[in-house]
């Protein structure tokens, strides 16, 4: 495994670079700081809001990208790099949709806001933790502003008891089991993988060039595109099929054991 020309690491966040007290190591606020002074670039790739996952990387900030909403939403710094929001029709015809399905839990991600209904307050706490900025509105089928994705939570499994009523979307938008009970509907080209070619385009990097981590479905199209994929010993079977490498898991510091053998 030659990783001398790699120029850029891109990660996801929850299961991946998080533990599973949803907190990143300091041994990784203390490799970055030897990437960065070798010009490698950190790309953090995440279902999360923009506002979440700055919070978990806030030392870092200012130095690196941050793909945002699965892909839906990219910005470096203060500069928007791509945003491809959802078409209000099919937002529309999803909330219809989802209207018929029991015990789920719908959010509108917008760019710097969600919004979800007051239903649950279980739910709304544990919506802080991905959710940094977001409103409880009384009726989300009037919301009428730009929605990036729909993320959809279910407290058992996403996979069991939200798929099977949303898969008939995929021929005309991404549906994608982000998490053990996260399902995420979006653009076709929200994905991480659209946002991640994009970059790379705009640095002229190959995939010998480029190390991915991930550890579930929604991580898939980004791994595609490095010679140096990496799922973690916790990810989905579709993940370890996929990538081309595995890591340690998330709680054993699988990323930055891998990063360290980037360090010259």
């Amino acid at each position: 495994m030659d990783l001398s020309k790699i120029k850029m690491v891109v990660t996801d966040m929850d299961g991946t670079l998080l533990n599973s007290n949803h907190q990143v190591s300091d041994y990784f606020f203390d490799l970055f700081k030897s990437l960065k002074s070798q010009g490698i670039i950190f790309v953090a790739a995440s279902g999360r809001q923009l506002n979440s996952i700055i919070d978990k990387l806030d030392p870092i900030k200012d130095d690196i990208i941050v793909i945002a909403e699965n892909g839906g939403f990219a910005m470096k710094q203060k500069i928007e790099i791509l945003a491809t929001p959802l078409d209000r029709n099919h937002v529309k015809e999803i909330l219809n949709t989802l209207n018929q399905i029991p015990n789920i839990h719908p959010v509108l991600c917008g760019k710097y806001k969600a919004y979800l209904s007051g239903e649950s307050e279980e739910f709304a706490e544990k919506l802080a933790e991905y959710y940094t900025e977001f409103e409880v509105l009384d009726n989300l089928n009037k919301f009428d502003s730009e929605v990036i994705k729909i993320a959809i939570y279910h407290f058992d499994s996403s996979e069991q008891y939200i798929y099977p009523f949303v898969k008939h979307f995929e021929d005309r938008l991404k549906v994608k089991v982000s998490g053990e009970n996260w399902l995420d509907i979006s653009n076709m080209n929200a994905h991480k993988g659209y946002a991640l070619a994009k970059i790379m385009k705009s640095y002229n990097l190959n995939s010998n060039e480029v190390m991915v981590f991930g550890d579930y479905n929604n991580d898939l199209e980004m791994l595609a595109l490095s010679d140096y994929g990496f799922a973690m010993e916790n990810a989905h079977p579709n993940v370890k099929k996929a990538a081309k490498y595995t890591t340690l898991s998330n709680d054993e510091n699988g990323v930055e054991h891998i990063l360290k053998l980037l360090i010259k």
